[in-house]
């Protein structure tokens, strides 16, 4: 898996990380690379450096036997819902207590939308009338506590 930064480091501090994202404060990770890659260019420019892409290794096993994991497997109301109570969450505290979570990454293009039904121009279901029609989903895997981390193997 690759994660996509302007930072060099050798231990994740959840810490460090961001309230307000998809899955909330947390360590994302994705498979595809290219999306990785995207990212630490948008962060590089962001905070004036190079772009980095960090690689791990994690046995997916620990999913079944060791972690508390929610996966989303589309878009859909329970995903966009989760998707509005981290986004909202002005908490340093999750709203949840997975180790792990899985599921579509809300882009650009959906972040409009999610944006669009915060400020209630439009509802939930017009809301996931328009994403059909999103082309190119994006996974992402969110590692939200020591436990989750522990389980990353830099390579």
């Amino acid at each position: 898996m690759f994660h996509g930064t302007y930072l060099d480091f050798d231990r994740i501090d959840l810490s460090k990380s961001n309230k307000g994202k998809d899955f909330g404060k947390g360590f994302y990770l994705s498979e595809n690379k290219e999306q990785a890659e995207k990212m630490a260019v948008f962060k590089s420019l962001q905070y004036g450096s190079k772009p980095i892409i960090l690689k791990y290794d994690f046995d997916e096993n620990f999913l079944k036997r060791e972690l508390s994991f929610l996966k989303f497997t589309k878009y859909s109301k329970e995903w966009a819902d989760f998707i509005l109570r981290n986004r909202m969450n002005e908490n340093d505290a999750n709203i949840h207590q997975y180790d792990v979570v899985y599921g579509p990454i809300a882009n650009d293009k959906i972040g409009v939308q999610i944006r669009n039904l915060i400020e209630q121009n439009i509802d939930m279901d017009v809301f996931l009338e328009r994403l059909k029609y999103v082309q190119g989903i994006t996974f992402q895997y969110f590692f939200g506590t020591e436990r989750a981390i522990s389980k990353l193997v830099r390579i």
